[in-house]
C-alpha cells in the first residue's frame, strides 16, 4: 500500500466510513511526520512586494513616475562621493521603490473564482443524507432515493464546471485581443497545470493551528533554529 522509503514517517492510519466520497470505497486518513528543509529564498519571495508596472501605460502616470524619480536622483546628486558603496546601493533601491509605491501603487493578488458554488452544498446534503438512510435501511425506495440524488447532484455539479470553464475562455479570449500576452500565457499554464492543493497552516508549540502567514514563518523558523 505505501512505499518502503517512507514506512518511517506514517505514524497513524485509520479509516473513515461516515465520509462522504460518493463511492463504496471507505476514506483512509494517514498521519505522516516529515522533516523539511529550509528554503530562504521562498521565505525572502513571501515578503517581496510587487508593484504594479501596467499603470505605466497610462500617460499622465508614466509622467509622475517619470518626475518622482528625476527628483529624488537629483537629490542623490548632493551627497558625498566618499559615501559607502553599499549604502549609496541602499539608497537608490528605496528611492525606486518608494517612487515606484507613490506611482504605482501595489499589484492587487488575483482572487481565483472557484467553480464550487454554495448552492452545490445543499445538492452534497441531499446525497449524504439519502447514503445515511440507504446505510440504516438498505431498502429499495432508499437506493432509488440514493440514485436519484446522485445522479442529480453531478448533473448540477456538471452544469456549474461548464459555466465556470465558459467564463475562463472568455476571460482569455478578452486577454488575447487586447495583447495582454503576460496573464494569457499564465492562465494557459494554469490549465495545462491542473488542481494543485495548497496547504497554508501548521501546528503551533501548543499545537493549535497555525494560519497567519507570519505566524507560519515564525514557527518554522524555530523549528529549523
Amino acid at each position: 500500500m505505501k512505499d518502503w522509503r517512507w514506512h518511517s514517517s506514517v505514524l497513524d492510519i485509520r479509516s473513515f466510513r461516515g465520509a462522504d466520497s460518493d463511492t463504496d470505497k471507505s476514506l483512509v486518513v494517514v498521519k505522516v511526520r516529515e522533516r523539511l528543509a529550509e528554503n530562504k529564498q521562498a521565505a525572502q519571495r513571501f515578503q517581496r512586494e510587487r508593484f504594479n508596472p501596467r499603470k505605466l501605460n497610462e500617460l499622465e502616470v508614466r509622467k509622475q513616475y517619470h518626475i518622482e524619480i528625476t527628483n529624488r536622483f537629483a537629490a542623490l546628486q548632493n551627497v558625498s562621493d566618499v559615501e559607502d558603496i553599499n549604502r549609496a546601493w541602499q539608497n537608490i533601491k528605496e528611492n525606486i521603490k518608494t517612487s515606484a509605491k507613490e506611482s504605482l501603487g501595489l499589484q492587487e493578488l488575483k482572487q481565483h473564482k472557484p467553480c464550487f458554488y454554495e448552492e452545490c452544498l445543499g445538492f452534497l446534503d441531499q446525497r449524504k443524507q439519502a447514503k445515511m438512510q440507504w446505510i440504516h435501511d438498505p431498502s429499495q425506495s432508499n437506493v432509488d432515493n440514493l440514485n436519484n440524488a446522485r445522479r442529480d447532484a453531478s448533473r448540477h455539479f456538471r452544469k456549474k464546471e461548464k459555466e465556470y470553464l465558459q467564463a475562463k475562455f472568455e476571460e482569455l479570449e478578452t486577454k488575447s485581443k487586447i495583447k495582454n500576452v503576460r496573464d494569457f500565457h499564465r492562465n494557459i499554464n494554469d490549465f495545462k497545470k491542473g488542481y494543485q492543493p495548497r496547504t497554508n497552516v501548521v501546528k503551533d508549540d501548543k499545537g493549535d493551528l497555525a494560519t497567519n502567514s507570519h505566524s507560519i514563518l515564525a514557527r518554522w523558523r524555530n523549528y529549523f533554529s
